[in-house]
């Protein structure tokens, strides 16, 4: 497996293929919301590729039973290989990383998202059943990524979220680009949980929007979203508190103010 490294020199907008037994999944990003107006925009493209039709059975079989037993089946190797050669055929090129969604793989993160949202795209292998033949694996597979330590049925609804990350970071994708660079994990951030957000009505159910933000005066609002993310993310994610001073992202203000909280805990 690569190093996690997502990102090839981008030559136009990027191109997402996908290889799995439903490809009736992928109208979610493909056609609805952020996404699917991205697509239509013609800031992406996704290409749908399924494996059954590259069988050469009555049966269409996509898997077979595992060598030396065990529960369930496994994907055969041929008809993924024979569908990823298409998918690459069509691009016009092979220099794409190859991306299985597996629980052996590199956690997902908001920076793996912005490798492929700075790239030209990817090829993601959806699994289902037991697994897929290793020798697939071996031979054709660059990457293997994991939304994190459990299970699902297959590979598309991971897949799907990787998109969904993606693309949300292409310019123009959301109505206003500053949108995405104040999310949580951002490097803009500094990698932080996002503070809270507030709208109308000023009072819902007896609970006041906080007064600062009602008071227009974007510096003092700037410091309280700042001084919010910081104390979310040292109670939630005490790790991310970490990584962002390890990498130098904490101003001595922050750590003066994580320090007073600290001390009034």
């Amino acid at each position: 497996m690569a190093a996690g490294i997502l990102t090839l020199p981008c030559r136009g907008n990027m191109r997402i293929d996908t290889l799995t037994l439903f490809p009736e999944m992928f109208s979610v990003v493909g056609d609805l919301g952020v996404t699917g107006r991205a697509r239509r925009l013609g800031l992406w493209s996704l290409h749908v590729w399924n494996p059954r039709d590259y069988t050469h059975d009555v049966h269409r079989s996509v898997d077979d039973r595992p060598y030396g037993g065990g529960p369930g089946m496994v994907m055969l190797a041929q008809p993924l290989e024979s569908a990823l050669d298409d998918a690459l055929r069509d691009r016009g090129s092979d220099e794409v990383p190859v991306v299985l969604m597996s629980p052996t793989g590199r956690r997902f993160d908001q920076h793996m998202a912005q490798e492929l949202a700075q790239g030209s795209g990817a090829v993601f292998i959806c699994g289902r059943y037991e697994g897929i033949d290793q020798r697939f694996i071996d031979r054709r597979v660059t990457h293997e990524v994991s939304l994190g330590d459990f299970v699902l049925s297959g590979g598309e609804i991971p897949a799907m979220a990787c998109i969904d990350a993606a693309v949300r970071l292409l310019p123009g994708a959301l109505n206003d680009d500053e949108s995405a660079r104040q999310d949580s994990f951002n490097e803009t951030t500094s990698g932080l949980l996002d503070s809270p957000h507030y709208t109308r009505p000023e009072v819902y159910q007896g609970l006041e929007v906080p007064e600062i933000l009602r008071s227009g005066h974007h510096a003092n609002i700037a410091a309280w979203r700042r001084e919010q993310s910081l104390a979310l993310t040292a109670a939630r994610r005490p790790d991310l508190i970490e990584a962002a001073r390890l990498a130098g992202r904490l101003t001595k203000k922050d750590e003066a103010f994580l320090k007073a909280l600290k001390a009034d805990a």
